[in-house]
């Protein structure tokens, strides 16, 4: 089969690699229906994080089973099926507290931008819908396998709750679908973050009730503005900047919960100053699998379209120009179409 390498800085190929199979009797191979871009990939992509070698790229993933180990018992050959980026067992201590993207037997997914995927751990990662899903359905799965799911944690790190006011620091396709999910748990205003036009209208479209335009000290102020001086209850974090962290941080009332989604990349935090300001702050890779249930089923019910971010969509082979268009930002999140689709 052909997948998706990166080979270094702007560099990514389709070329030819070998398909995967069965190694672990607790494997599952999947055919893919889908699969997409995520903006964490942007910053291999870009340099900003380096690799040592030649990578396979992808860890959004969602199609049919194709065959399944001799341990797997409770997913089957033939299920339409959505898995998190971080693979569990979904039974260990750490996955019963509810975060098993920091599973015991954790193994961080990669290679999905390809027709097919070896996923480990099938039991614990993946989650299969009753019935396979309408075409219409798979961006919208898609999104659940982290966007979605990432999304949904910020919101609930920052403990968003009903007849609260949040903002969301992002206007990338995480801080977008932080706003539909800071809207599903009842939060009373949401203030996007954003300075382009379509992502604010998508915002809008989610949920948001205010659009900032100014970054930085003036984004602080402008929130304070909004807030009365006094802050918003939870902020989204969905960057992974010094700029944004602090935005986020500065823009929280005393005694509000910070959510932080964003990969960091050069973060220093003074501990001094948040001692003082009685911030919560949480965050991570997002436990997706905890939220996958729940979430495919607000899917299924037709209550939630996340796969509205997908704005630009290309064959698989075309992967390049998917890559090309998120880093000049002429699209929130590229989806790519698979021969499984």
């Amino acid at each position: 089969m052909k997948g998706t390498v990166l080979y270094g800085e702007r560099d990514i190929r389709f070329e030819d690699r070998p398909e995967p199979t069965i190694t672990k009797p607790t494997d599952a191979i999947l055919r893919l229906s889908a699969t997409c871009v995520c903006g964490s990939d942007l910053w291999p992509y870009r340099g900003i994080q380096a690799i040592a070698q030649p990578t396979p790229m992808g860890h959004e993933y969602c199609g049919i089973v194709e065959e399944v180990g001799k341990e797997v018992k409770s997913i089957k050959r033939g299920q339409f099926v959505v898995g998190s980026f971080a693979t569990s067992d979904n039974t260990c201590v750490i996955c019963r507290h509810g975060y098993q993207s920091s599973c015991t037997q954790r193994e961080f997914m990669s290679a999905a931008q390809a027709p097919y995927l070896r996923v480990p751990l099938a039991d614990g990662t993946l989650v299969a819908t009753s019935d396979l899903p309408s075409k219409e359905l798979i961006p919208d799965l898609l999104a659940v396998s982290d966007v979605l799911g990432t999304g949904w944690f910020a919101a609930d790190a920052a403990n968003v709750k009903a007849g609260s006011t949040v903002a969301v620091v992002g206007d990338g396709a995480v801080g977008l679908l932080g706003v539909l999910s800071a809207k599903q748990m009842g939060a009373e205003r949401i203030i996007a973050m954003s300075r382009h036009a379509p992502r604010q209208k998508l915002a809008r479209e989610f949920g948001a009730t205010d659009i900032v335009t100014e970054r930085g000290d003036e984004g602080v102020a402008r929130i304070k503005e909004l807030t009365k001086g006094i802050g918003a209850d939870s902020v989204l974090e969905c960057v992974g900047t010094q700029q944004s962290m602090m935005q986020a941080i500065q823009s929280i009332r005393p005694g509000g919960y910070v959510g932080y989604v964003g990969v960091p990349h050069g973060v220093s935090l003074n501990l001094e100053t948040m001692f003082y300001s009685h911030v919560h702050l949480h965050g991570g890779p997002a436990p997706v699998r905890r939220y996958l249930p729940e979430l495919m089923k607000l899917v299924l019910d037709g209550k939630i379209n996340p796969g509205k971010v997908f704005d630009l969509t290309l064959p698989l082979d075309q992967v390049a120009e998917g890559y090309r268009a998120m880093d000049e930002r002429r699209a929130i999140k590229t989806l790519l179409r698979t021969n499984g689709a």
